[in-house]
Protein backbone atom coordinates (compact mmCIF):
# COMPACT_ATOMS: atom_id res chain seq x y z
CA UNK A 1 0.00 0.00 0.00
CA UNK A 2 1.29 3.43 -0.98
CA UNK A 3 1.59 6.26 1.48
CA UNK A 4 0.89 8.91 -1.51
CA UNK A 5 -2.15 10.62 -1.60
CA UNK A 6 -2.46 12.67 -4.62
CA UNK A 7 -5.62 14.07 -3.68
CA UNK A 8 -5.36 15.30 -0.92
CA UNK A 9 -3.52 18.77 -0.96
CA UNK A 10 -2.70 18.77 2.96
CA UNK A 11 -0.90 15.26 3.29
CA UNK A 12 2.39 15.41 4.45
CA UNK A 13 1.37 19.17 6.42
CA UNK A 14 0.97 19.25 9.89
CA UNK A 15 -1.59 21.37 12.11
CA UNK A 16 1.02 23.31 14.03
CA UNK A 17 2.03 24.36 9.93
CA UNK A 18 -0.30 25.42 8.59
CA UNK A 19 -1.25 27.37 11.63
CA UNK A 20 2.41 28.80 11.44
CA UNK A 21 1.74 29.96 7.76
CA UNK A 22 -1.61 31.14 8.31
CA UNK A 23 -0.53 33.66 11.54
CA UNK A 24 2.82 34.43 9.08
CA UNK A 25 0.68 35.22 6.51
CA UNK A 26 -2.33 37.45 8.02
CA UNK A 27 -1.43 37.75 11.65
CA UNK A 28 -3.52 37.04 14.86
CA UNK A 29 -6.17 39.81 13.94
CA UNK A 30 -7.33 38.98 10.98
CA UNK A 31 -7.00 35.06 11.55
CA UNK A 32 -9.68 35.99 14.65
CA UNK A 33 -11.70 37.45 11.76
CA UNK A 34 -11.17 35.64 8.79
CA UNK A 35 -12.31 32.34 11.37
CA UNK A 36 -14.37 33.81 14.73
CA UNK A 37 -12.59 31.39 17.02
CA UNK A 38 -11.60 32.34 20.63
CA UNK A 39 -8.11 30.84 20.56
CA UNK A 40 -7.64 33.87 17.70
CA UNK A 41 -8.95 36.62 19.19
CA UNK A 42 -8.38 36.58 23.13
CA UNK A 43 -4.30 36.33 24.06
CA UNK A 44 -3.33 33.91 20.97
CA UNK A 45 -0.57 31.48 20.62
CA UNK A 46 0.36 28.86 18.65
CA UNK A 47 0.19 26.46 21.56
CA UNK A 48 -3.45 27.05 22.70
CA UNK A 49 -4.58 27.21 19.25
CA UNK A 50 -3.29 23.91 18.46
CA UNK A 51 -4.79 22.82 21.61
CA UNK A 52 -7.98 23.59 20.96
CA UNK A 53 -8.33 22.69 17.25
CA UNK A 54 -7.00 19.09 17.99
CA UNK A 55 -10.19 18.66 20.41
CA UNK A 56 -12.80 20.75 18.05
CA UNK A 57 -13.03 19.01 14.43
CA UNK A 58 -15.38 22.31 13.13
CA UNK A 59 -12.39 24.50 14.03
CA UNK A 60 -9.80 22.41 12.48
CA UNK A 61 -11.55 21.97 9.14
CA UNK A 62 -12.50 25.85 8.97
CA UNK A 63 -8.71 26.80 9.69
CA UNK A 64 -7.84 23.58 6.63
CA UNK A 65 -10.48 24.94 4.22
CA UNK A 66 -8.99 28.74 4.91
CA UNK A 67 -5.16 27.56 4.24
CA UNK A 68 -6.27 25.88 0.89
CA UNK A 69 -7.95 29.16 -0.25
CA UNK A 70 -4.70 31.07 0.42
CA UNK A 71 -2.58 32.08 -2.09
CA UNK A 72 0.81 32.04 -0.48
Amino acid sequence: MSDIQPNNPLHGLSLETLLIRLEAHYGWAVLGELIAIRCFTHDPSIKSSLKFLRKTPWARLKVEELYLDTDF
